[in-house]
């Protein structure tokens, strides 16, 4: 057996960090799904979610009995298992109920940003190719011009006249689950979610997540917090359709008997006031959020009463040391704890789950439980020691299977032996925690978003005064980063900065419009034709 420093995770025999965090159980039997899993998990809690605008909740058993007559309608309309079923949803507390009925009978969920334009949506429905959709009443336009989908509709106004309605989810949820369905095998290897990530490079891809995958999330979580302790309420303010929202609020927290109130859409102020009503323990984020809680602290502190808030867990970007120390300042009684995954990890790869951890300032954390790394030079594919910066490389129970139907990209990202390459430079120091130093993938984050320059670049391409175009992230205080462009013009052609944004913004979600425009005679490349990237970083930022 490898010889493990006790005080690193490091092995010296096989280059390979093992984490420092008790091993998680997984279950022994093959044919268990998700939903099940979870179901079947003794606890103590009672109401399990609340609509936070209107009040309205759902108990744990009202869950179990909504997806039991959920996939019992499923059933009834031909899906079976291996059919992907699309979620087109803001937060609402029958999102999750939704997924795991899908679960449940084997299907495949995939879900997709509300504000993704009818393009972006109609690309994935191309790709996964659903067999039927939930959606509301106000996104169904998105839908309805773009396929023939059978629609079931989720909000309770009386269905329009619309041939391709199937049901509502009020009518389905009046009805008796049926007894009489019989209920394929589902195995823990069997495809469970397909979620879609802007993966190292280019356009979006679905990673492809088993139920093993999906329960190993489950116990990293259920571990993490501790939960087993007593009853606690998290606020959900981040979107479910994501994996940190999928992860934490649709699936791992239901299992420990938490309670979740859901906001459909974020709002500082209804998320304050909820936290005051409902007396909230946990409050999940991105770091603007927080930033925005620093800014406003004082004038927080006098209109709401957070004094029931023990944790704020952080995600989906690195929190500088200012900004950890800012927080602990203005907030004295709330821990602050941060998690580092990708979609393609089922948002498990490190995370700080102590003050004492979170106080190592800039760290990602320590290697989640059951989880193993390495750090591998991207130039000579080297493993490295301790201190070293390399490509950080997981290895562990939630890794995806691979991309959906793309084995060109499942290659490039997963080796025969499981590791996920992440795209992301880091070094792991004496004491295990990992430090995310750059991105070898160039996704710009914004507010936690991930935006693929490529996907700008050639959209930029398509306008008829552009010669060339690229897109770098631009740093910023509140946002993280911002998409910049820098356009090279056609002889002749008097484009204006304001009409490159408005051409992007016209085709694009909210997040991924372009907010800074510079032109430029050249876009320098390297001789294979790669755009230099980090030049074009360094000259926007050296203006700063």
């Amino acid at each position: 057996m490898a010889q493990v420093s006790s005080r690193s995770g490091f092995s010296e025999t096989d280059s390979i960090f093992y984490s420092k965090r008790k091993p998680i159980s997984l279950p022994s039997n093959e044919s268990l799904d998700l939903t099940t899993f979870i179901s079947s998990r003794a606890h103590n809690g009672k109401i399990a979610y609340i609509d936070a605008s209107t009040g309205h909740h759902l108990t744990f058993p009202q869950v179990w009995r909504a997806v039991d007559s959920i996939s019992s309608c499923l059933s009834d309309l031909g899906i079976r298992k291996g059919h992907v079923v699309l979620l087109l949803s803001p937060n609402s507390i029958y999102f999750p109920v939704i997924c795991l009925s899908v679960m449940s009978l084997g299907a495949i969920i995939t879900t997709t940003n509300p504000l993704n334009t009818t393009q972006e949506i109609g690309k994935q429905i191309a790709d996964s190719k659903p067999v039927l959709a939930f959606t509301t009443q106000s996104l169904l336009p998105k839908l309805t011009s773009t396929t023939n989908l059978p629609i079931i509709l989720i909000d309770s106004e009386k269905p329009l006249k619309n041939q391709k309605i199937v049901a509502s989810l009020d009518e389905i949820l009046k009805k008796e689950p049926s007894q009489t369905r019989v209920k394929e095998r589902v195995n823990q290897d069997d495809t469970a979610s397909l979620l879609y990530s802007s993966g190292t490079t280019g356009a979006s891809k679905g990673v492809v997540s088993s139920h093993r995958n999906l329960i190993a999330m489950v116990q990293t979580i259920l571990s993490r917090f501790r939960l087993e302790d007593g009853e606690q309420t998290f606020i959900c303010t981040v979107p479910m359709f994501h994996i940190y929202g999928l992860a934490a609020f649709a699936s791992g927290l239901l299992a420990s008997g938490s309670t979740i109130v859901v906001l459909s859409r974020f709002e500082m102020d209804e998320m304050f006031s909820c936290i005051e009503k409902y007396r909230a323990t946990y409050l999940p984020l991105v770091p603007p959020i927080l930033i925005g809680m620093i800014n406003n602290a004082e004038k927080i502190k006098a209109k709401y009463d957070l004094s029931s808030l023990q944790s704020v867990l952080s995600g989906g970007a690195p929190l500088s040391k200012e900004v950890t120390e800012g927080f602990l300042e203005k907030f004295p009684m709330v821990k602050i704890l941060q998690g580092y995954g990708l979609t393609e990890s089922a948002g498990i790869g490190a995370s700080t789950d102590s003050l004492e951890e979170s106080r190592i300032y800039g760290t990602a954390g320590l290697l989640s439980a059951s989880m193993e790394a390495r750090i591998v030079n991207p130039e000579t594919g080297e493993s490295l020691g301790v201190n070293k910066t390399g490509e950080l490389w997981l290895r562990g129970p939630s890794v995806m299977k691979g991309y959906f139907s793309n084995p060109e990209a499942t290659t490039s990202t997963l080796d025969s032996e499981g590791w996920l390459r992440t795209g992301d430079l880091c070094y792991i120091d004496e004491d295990g925690f990992i430090f995310v130093v750059d991105r070898l993938k160039e996704l710009i984050k914004y507010k936690g978003y991930q935006v693929p320059p490529a996907e700008l670049e050639a959209l930029l391409l398509t306008h008829p005064e552009v010669l060339d175009a690229a897109v770098i992230p631009f740093p910023d205080k509140e946002v993280g980063q911002y998409p910049m462009a820098y356009v090279v013009r056609k002889s002749g052609s008097n484009l204006s900065e304001s009409a490159v944004m408005d051409f992007v913004a016209k085709q694009v979600a909210p997040y991924k419009r372009i907010r800074r425009v510079s032109f430029a005679s050249t876009i320098p490349k390297n001789p294979s034709g790669k755009i230099l990237r980090k030049d074009l970083i360094k000259l926007a930022t050296s203006k700063l």
